[in-house]
């Protein structure tokens, strides 16, 4: 690694992004799992309405594509959909 200012700062704050984009993608893959694995309607949708939120606010911020997110919500709602009551 050369030894700039400039290449130094980049480095602090990509491992700084790294840990944020981290946490930001776990955070959607535990809203996503909450909503597949809910066992009755009723927890689906409170788990369905907070992982609409959590992939709108990625999005949002760009961690993921727009469109990647209105795909996962539609998947979701799907899912949601088919449980029984």
């Amino acid at each position: 690694m050369q030894r700039h200012k400039s290449v130094e700062k980049r480095d602090r704050t990509s491992k700084k992004a790294n840990l944020v984009n981290r946490s930001n993608r776990s955070r959607i893959k535990t809203a996503t799992r909450s909503v597949t694995e809910a066992k009755d309607k009723e927890t689906a949708t409170d788990a369905l309405k907070e992982a609409v939120s959590v992939l709108d606010k990625s999005a949002k911020i760009g961690l993921i594509h727009p469109n990647k997110a209105a795909n996962q919500k539609s998947r979701l709602s799907k899912i949601v959909d088919q449980i029984e009551k």
